[in-house]
């Protein structure tokens, strides 16, 4: 009679350890670049009014800061991603990494507004390419059944860098000035050249691309007819609307619209400008996709943007806290986001993406209007923010799990960098029409009425899964 096997034989295999060393490697690399993507990023959301006192800016000018970042994202996203389906995820990470570097540096050396505004657009177009790239490099180097938890842990980095950035803020800017944040976030260059020599590849890509005698070219089909010659006419038309789309934005989100009317076409030629370049990428099997996938998302940064970038105004100039009750209060808003990935991550694994992303959203409604009620109680303010960012922005963290999962293997990155980083323009939208609410009414009003009705309507996109449901619709009615 034969023995039963050993009770240790028996259990499956922990998930930390099927993960293995490549990928704890591949992560800890690619988390640590959002810690320092995170850091960059906000420090012109902590020093805002600082800096709009120095030049004088009014409120829209001081907001289209916030904005400059996300109007220069798309094109980032767009060249970053290609990099990474055709050079390898390692090589974007690293590229992205000394773009945002450079610019915050040059943040710090701005002379006026323009001069700023122009080094914010530079830290967006490395922004763009830290997301893809490293979303797609963790997913790609950890098993299937785990990537949830790849994704919410990962996005929790960029949480952490936000804390960080709050800490060194108070210590930092009244000692030293402004200029000296955006000094110290010229480190993670270092770590950039670093990561690029250490880290190994991703091994979904290595392997698809050793199934394929050429590397994939993501934007071939801008430049090439539907048979795949070459056509100078397609190469000019989207060159064209590249242009359109980047002159557009940059007119309306620096306010230089003579009028609302010019505003509002400026926004439909961005718009067709942008949907045309994802029906173009997206080629006949997925235009469709990416279309939906990048309304999500710009619905998903409509609703947790006004929050994030204008927060630190709003308990400085409404609530009146000091530098340090500010920090902290970001300390446990950034904190409460952290956790809410890693929660993200499990509840991902176990529900679906889909399904864990609008239960937990829906239950973060419940503490959106109290938190802009609370004005004299710090502790209590601090113990609802958490609680809201871990479950509206946290929950953000199954965002990268949820958009690759759509998109094939040969131009995730690509794929995941453009519709991620158009659909982030809601980013950019965000902080301007929180400012331009905040004009017939508080600000903490607008903030809580704007991050509310947005919620429900990503609820209902991404609950239902709107994008993959679209996608299948196409994909029937397509002729076979």
């Amino acid at each position: 009679m034969d023995r039963p096997p050993p009770r240790s034989e028996t259990r499956p295999e922990r998930w930390y350890r099927q993960v293995g060393r490549r990928g704890w490697t591949a992560f800890a690399a690619a988390w640590g670049g959002y810690v320092l993507d995170g850091f960059d990023f906000v420090l012109i959301t902590l020093v805002l009014t600082e800096v709009r006192a120095e030049f004088g800016l009014d409120a829209v000018q001081a907001a289209s800061l916030v904005s400059a970042a996300f109007v220069s994202r798309w094109l980032g996203g767009m060249l970053l991603g290609a990099l990474g389906d055709r050079r390898g995820r390692r090589a974007a990470m690293t590229a992205s990494i000394l773009l945002f570097s450079l610019g915050t540096l040059a943040c710090g050396l701005a002379q006026g507004y323009g001069t700023l505004y122009a080094a914010r657009l530079v830290v967006g177009l490395g922004m763009a390419g830290e997301y893809s790239a490293s979303a797609t490099y963790v997913m790609e180097s950890w098993p299937e059944r785990t990537r949830g938890r790849a994704s919410g842990f990962l996005i929790s980095g960029y949480s952490i860098g936000t804390v960080l950035a709050a800490q060194v803020y108070s210590q930092v800017v009244p000692a030293l000035g402004w200029r000296w944040m955006f000094y110290l976030g010229v480190l993670p260059a270092l770590f950039a050249l670093w990561m690029r020599r250490v880290l190994p590849e991703a091994e979904d890509w290595e392997e698809a691309i050793a199934d394929t005698a050429t590397r994939p070219n993501p934007f071939r089909p801008l430049f090439t007819r539907p048979d795949g010659t070459p056509s100078p006419r397609r190469a000019a038309l989207h060159l064209a609307l590249t242009a359109c789309a980047c002159a557009a934005l940059l007119v309306l989100f620096t306010g230089r619209a003579p009028s609302a009317a010019t505003a509002w076409l400026l926004a439909l030629v961005a718009a067709a400008a942008l949907g045309t370049l994802a029906v173009r990428l997206g080629s006949p099997d997925h235009r469709v996709l990416y279309l939906a996938l990048t309304v999500t998302v710009f619905a998903g940064f409509l609703y947790t943007w006004p929050i994030q970038a204008l927060l630190p105004t709003y308990l400085k100039t409404e609530l009146h806290y000091s530098a340090d009750q500010v920090r902290d209060v970001l300390f446990w808003a950034g904190f409460g986001t952290a956790a809410g990935c890693v929660l993200a991550g499990f509840t991902g694994d176990r529900l679906g993406p889909a399904r864990a992303y609008a239960l937990t959203l829906a239950a973060s409604l419940a503490f959106v209007f109290p938190v802009f009620a609370v004005r004299d109680d710090l502790l209590l303010l601090g113990v609802l923010l958490f609680l809201l960012q871990a479950t509206s922005f946290g929950i953000s963290g199954l965002l990268p799990r949820y958009l690759g999962s759509h998109l094939p293997v040969e131009r995730r990155a690509s794929g995941l960098g453009f519709v991620y980083n158009v659909g982030a323009l809601g980013g950019a939208v965000a902080p301007l029409l929180g400012a331009r609410l905040a004009e017939g009414r508080p600000l903490g009003q607008s903030l809580a009425v704007l991050t509310f009705g947005l919620s429900l309507l990503v609820i209902l996109l991404i609950g239902l899964d709107v994008p993959g449901r679209l996608h299948r619709l196409a994909d029937r009615r397509r002729p076979s």
